[in-house]
């Protein structure tokens, strides 16, 4: 996984994840305020919406980012990616995004 344990609710910045539901479909979100805390809140349903409704909920990759203005970027750009590209960037397979995102003529 591409986070540190430790004291993340008190870190700079935020994470970007990735989680698979129960259903095998996945959700990419950010977190300012914790990453082990939001994964706490998507499990308890705390909130509602997409996840509430699939769990449990398990983190399958994440990253994070000094820069929230960085964090949201990343975030938004995944969330329109292909489940491909996600399932390579899950498995650090950084060739296969690439090759996935050559356009196709």
């Amino acid at each position: 996984m591409g986070y540190r344990k430790g004291r993340m609710s008190e870190e700079r910045g935020a994470h970007v994840y990735m989680l698979r539901c129960a259903d095998g479909s996945y959700y990419v979100g950010s977190a300012r305020l914790g990453l082990e805390r939001r994964l706490s809140e998507h499990n308890n349903a705390t909130y509602g919406g997409y996840t509430s409704r699939r769990l449990p909920v398990v983190l399958v990759w994440s990253q994070h980012f000094l820069d929230i203005t960085d964090a949201i970027a990343v975030e938004r750009q995944i969330k329109g990616w292909s489940r491909a590209k996600k399932e390579a960037l899950i498995r650090g397979d950084y060739g296969t995004i690439q090759s996935l995102a050559k356009r196709r003529t």
